[in-house]
């Protein structure tokens, strides 16, 4: 009896995701809570969303004396570029903040890569790259840092022999 009822559940399951048509968005999400006898607790959860060139996910945990983070990460990306956003926040008020971006294309590449974090340091990094056509490459890359220092190095790739 019992397997019976496994093979049509697994049957009506299987034509529940035949039905579903594939540009819609994935979406999933979970929470746990937990209390022990003394009545002290915690709650986590953790949700996804995805669709066709982007996609978010969140998690965070909260206990019962006030600790606690959330986390969330995206990005989205398609022919020629990618962009990612990742972010980290506690309760004590500590937590960073990243951004990623790049785009290429037409012999040319630039991208980023920016992290802030909450008591206003900043460490920052850039590139950017050309194919000048005749086998060579130039390329500049730049980063940055908390105290307000900054790097640049950049210079031409030569040809192979």
């Amino acid at each position: 009896m019992y397997k019976h009822v496994l093979r049509l559940g697994a049957i009506a399951a299987g034509l529940c995701v035949a039905a579903v048509p594939a540009e819609a968005g994935v979406r999933r999400g979970h929470v746990v809570t937990a209390r022990d006898i003394s009545g002290r607790g915690f709650a986590q959860w953790r949700t996804a969303s995805r669709e066709a060139g982007s996609a978010t996910i969140r998690r965070g945990l909260q206990t019962a004396d006030g600790r606690g983070y959330r986390h969330e990460r995206s990005r989205e990306y398609g022919p020629g570029f990618y962009s990612a956003d990742r972010s980290t926040q506690f309760n004590n008020g500590r937590g960073a903040t990243t951004t990623r971006d790049a785009r290429w294309g037409a012999g040319q590449f630039n991208g980023s890569r920016t992290t802030t974090f909450n008591n206003g340091n900043i460490f920052a990094r850039t590139l950017s790259a050309t194919n000048n056509g005749d086998g060579t490459a130039t390329y500049s890359s730049t980063r940055s840092g908390p105290q307000g220092g900054t790097r640049t190095v950049s210079g031409t790739v030569p040809r192979r022999p």
